[in-house]
């Protein structure tokens, strides 16, 4: 029984060292060389509620240095507070061609896709890229986007990384983006299964609207499940930037951190079972667990530092982690990510900004 242990730890090991050494080689390789067309894009922003980084994550949009692209700015509301802000900004760089659009129109029970429709049908574009409003966009974004394209990819996407984390939560909620979320989402996509993310969405509108539009991305919990879906049944593959894109993390609680994991948690469960069963092994839990009743302590402590320490440094490396107490959320996460897995078990019902949602309702609306 010592010999099972021991070789279930060893093997989990071998696999976390094996992520961090693909994920960071990876990270460190150059960006491919970018096309010589550059299509028109249409660069689509839902808004909705106030953030008080709104100005410098949504202000980004006007200062890519892409040559051929509109902003189309969405709220469901006008009366949003949000208003205020898009409006100026677009008053402020007349330059780039910018439009706030105002309405719902309900094409699903996802209210972020209700909220991007009147885009997508005012879209000018033949490649339209869907940008969460908490994204900060480097000036490169387009072109990063436009080098993953090929005959075999129907959509390209990108994972966040939390940058900016203001204190203790925060910063655990960027060991979970980071070196957790993001590492496995680029291991996945580096070999060859990659999975969309939401913050990012890169679609040619030829394809998607030929497969229902964005209607067909409310067929589940969440959009970006339904978008992986659609494209690997179309018979193409979802790619990944080479680099993930930042998102400001600002403050947060630990309230906030655990509706915002048990919230995915449940949406993966809803759209991939299979692979979530095994989500009970990510993060060191079962490793450590493994190593201390086959080998003892000093398997226990050898396998924690070896795990830690290539964590870390792959953190620590691309920018993910801050030297000092953030290293100390790295096993809190861990510790958080079984129970958490657990919990998403009690129902499948989520809320996303006040929405409540679940496949019931979902089957309703498409059916």
């Amino acid at each position: 029984m010592d010999v099972v242990f021991i070789g279930l730890s060893l093997g989990l090991l071998a696999l976390h060292l094996a992520s961090c050494a693909v994920v960071g080689w990876r990270l460190r390789g150059r960006e491919p060389a970018r096309p010589a067309q550059a299509p028109f894009i249409t660069l689509l922003r839902p808004v909705c509620g106030l953030d008080p980084l709104d100005a410098e994550t949504l202000g980004s949009s006007f200062g890519l240095d892409y040559p051929r692209f509109e902003v189309l700015f969405c709220v469901a509301d006008g009366n949003d507070p949000v208003v205020g802000v898009v409006q100026a900004l677009i008053a402020a760089h007349p330059e780039i061609s910018a439009r706030l659009l105002v309405g719902e129109d309900r094409v699903s029970a996802n209210p972020k896709l209700n909220n991007l429709e009147k885009g997508w049908q005012a879209a000018r574009g033949e490649v339209i890229v869907m940008a969460d409003s908490n994204l900060l966009l480097p000036r490169d974004y387009l072109w990063r986007l436009l080098v993953v394209r090929g005959s075999q990819v129907g959509l390209v996407s990108s994972p966040p990384v939390g940058i900016r984390p203001d204190g203790a939560w925060a910063e655990l909620e960027c060991a979970f983006l980071n070196s957790n979320q993001a590492r496995v989402q680029l291991l996945a996509d580096a070999l060859g299964f990659g999975f969309a993310q939401g913050k990012t969405l890169m679609w040619e509108r030829g394809f998607l609207e030929a497969r229902g539009g964005l209607a067909a991305l409310g067929q589940r919990l969440a959009e970006d499940v339904a978008a992986t879906r659609l494209v690997r049944g179309a018979g193409k593959r979802v790619a990944l930037s080479r680099r993930p894109f930042g998102q400001p993390i600002g403050r947060r609680s630990l309230r906030q951190v655990w509706a915002r994991q048990l919230r995915w948690a449940k949406v993966r469960r809803e759209g991939f079972p299979g692979l979530f069963a095994g989500e009970i092994l990510n993060g060191s839990v079962v490793a450590l667990l493994a190593a201390g009743f086959g080998g003892g302590p000093v398997l226990l402590a050898g396998v924690a530092l070896v795990w830690y320490g290539a964590e870390a440094g792959l953190a620590l490396g691309c920018g993910w982690l801050r030297p000092g107490r953030a290293l100390l959320m790295l096993p809190l996460r861990d510790l958080m990510l079984p129970v958490v897995w657990v919990a998403s078990y009690g129902n499948t019902r989520i809320e996303w900004r006040g929405h409540a949602m679940a496949p019931g309702a979902l089957q309703k609306i498409s059916g």
